[in-house]
């Protein structure tokens, strides 16, 4: 199980908490150190589709222009977006032998999905 995320973000910290409450390993991949590929970004899409992934509700992107935020306006224009902007990515996501399962952190579904 990987978890992708950034250290400092609650929501992170509170998924983290829970995986390690339950007895779930995990590696964490801190995006903001580490960065995010194009193709990580494409997977996350298929699997949750490009308008979640990104975080509207966050800092990073209210701090953008009217403009700015309205050429962010589909998947091709949100990956250059996203790399350059890790913060803007919606977290924590969780994938499974190498599958994309959970975006966010809702309790009961990491607990339907992953509770051993």
């Amino acid at each position: 199980m990987k978890l992708y995320g950034i250290p400092n973000c609650n929501t992170v910290k509170k998924a983290k908490d829970w995986l390690k409450y339950n007895g779930n390993d995990f590696e964490f991949h801190d995006f903001k150190k580490s960065g995010i590929t194009a193709d990580k970004l494409t997977e996350w899409f298929d699997a949750f589709g490009w308008e979640k992934v990104i975080n509207r509700a966050g800092l990073t992107f209210k701090k953008l222009s009217n403009e700015e935020q309205q050429a962010i306006h589909s998947a091709e224009t949100a990956i250059p977006y996203l790399i350059k902007n890790t913060s803007a990515i919606k977290r924590p996501i969780v994938e499974m032998n190498g599958k994309p399962v959970l975006l966010g952190f809702k309790e009961d579904e990491y607990q339907l999905l992953l509770t051993k």
